[in-house]
């Protein structure tokens, strides 16, 4: 098929455009949020192409991915049609209820869609598809995929990774406010876009935690696997890929039990709570028992190949597509 998408979210399109379809994604000159194009730090493959506002016109297009109530917009301005009606369409919803704004309170959160029966909704986890309110809408869920970033945990630092987006402007969200705690008892190395001003903003000694802005995604991978463990504070979110990867590189996982961390997370790959300070001592133990960290890491990446497999993520897909353009 030819599938038109917009660059929204670069881990999850990874894994997309990985299947056996022609991808084309919006591409403008400031390559801004309505068109980002080909990503720069993840390796696609050249059955992604990029189309400009004007190419789009005429472009022969099978079905759209939106991931954006803009999305609609943009298909109408840009290619002259009607998404559902002109344009077979999948609305994939990556977020969490509550967390764009105008969303509502949870769990009350109305989905945008949720007053349309000719676009089903795709929800990336079962938590989601629970939460919101999604009206006449035709849901369904098809859980992440991850192209498998191979088996590469070494844990020679004794220091605890952290990947995260913007912490700064999200802060407790996002668990910025616990990495004072964290790096109480380990050194801690964080990993992501948008870091400057996090150790000002929550007190954080540079000498105990350190920030690696915006790696490409195969170096990240690479230094993930050389620390000890690792953590994921987020207090509310989808289900981070971030967590996922780091599992199937084979790491011991301590995480918040929120939201879809509690299906995703198998008590033998590491230690999920509510509780911080069980999480401090989970942290405490990996970096004290190599043996420990090594055994969870394996249950780890048993269960994310079991459930997050690329595969069945891109068979997934396959099925759903085939529906809305038949």
């Amino acid at each position: 098929m030819r599938v038109l998408l917009w660059h929204v979210h670069g881990s999850w399109t990874t894994a997309f455009v990985a299947g056996n379809h022609d991808y084309l994604v919006p591409v403008t000159p400031d390559r801004g949020p309505d068109g980002r194009g080909r990503a720069r730090t993840w390796d696609w493959p050249a059955s992604v192409r990029e189309g400009t506002p004007e190419q789009l016109r005429d472009a022969d297009v099978d079905v759209v991915v939106l991931q954006r109530t803009r999305d609609l917009e943009l298909c109408r301005e840009w290619l002259g049609r009607e998404p559902g009606r002109d344009l077979p369409a999948v609305f994939l919803e990556h977020n969490a209820p509550g967390l764009e704004p105008g969303d509502g309170p949870v769990p009350h959160t109305r989905h945008p869609l949720a007053d349309r029966d000719d676009i089903p909704v795709a929800h990336v986890t079962h938590f989601n598809r629970l939460f919101y309110d999604n009206g006449r809408a035709p849901t369904t869920v098809i859980e992440h995929g991850i192209v498998d970033p191979g088996d590469r945990w070494t844990g020679e630092l004794a220091r605890a990774a952290v990947v995260t987006n913007e912490p700064v402007r999200r802060g407790r969200t996002v668990g910025a406010d616990l990495l004072p705690g964290l790096a109480g008892v380990a050194p801690v190395d964080v990993f992501g876009m948008g870091l400057t001003g996090l150790h000002e903003r929550y007190g954080l000694d540079p000498d105990r935690v350190a920030l690696f802005d915006d790696p490409p995604q195969a170096a990240m991978h690479a230094e993930l696997a050389r620390r000890r463990v690792y953590v994921h504070p987020v207090r509310w979110t989808s289900l981070g890929l971030s967590l996922l990867e780091a599992m199937h590189l084979g790491m011991p996982v301590v995480a918040l039990a929120t939201t879809e961390v509690v299906e995703a997370v198998p008590a033998d790959a590491g230690v999920i709570s509510t509780r911080p300070e069980r999480l401090w001592e989970g942290v405490r133990r990996f970096l004290d028992d190599p043996d420990a960290a090594r055994l969870a890491g394996k249950a780890a990446r048993a269960a994310a190949l079991e459930r997050y497999g690329l595969a069945r993520f891109l068979a997934d897909w396959d099925r759903l597509l085939t529906e809305v353009t038949r």
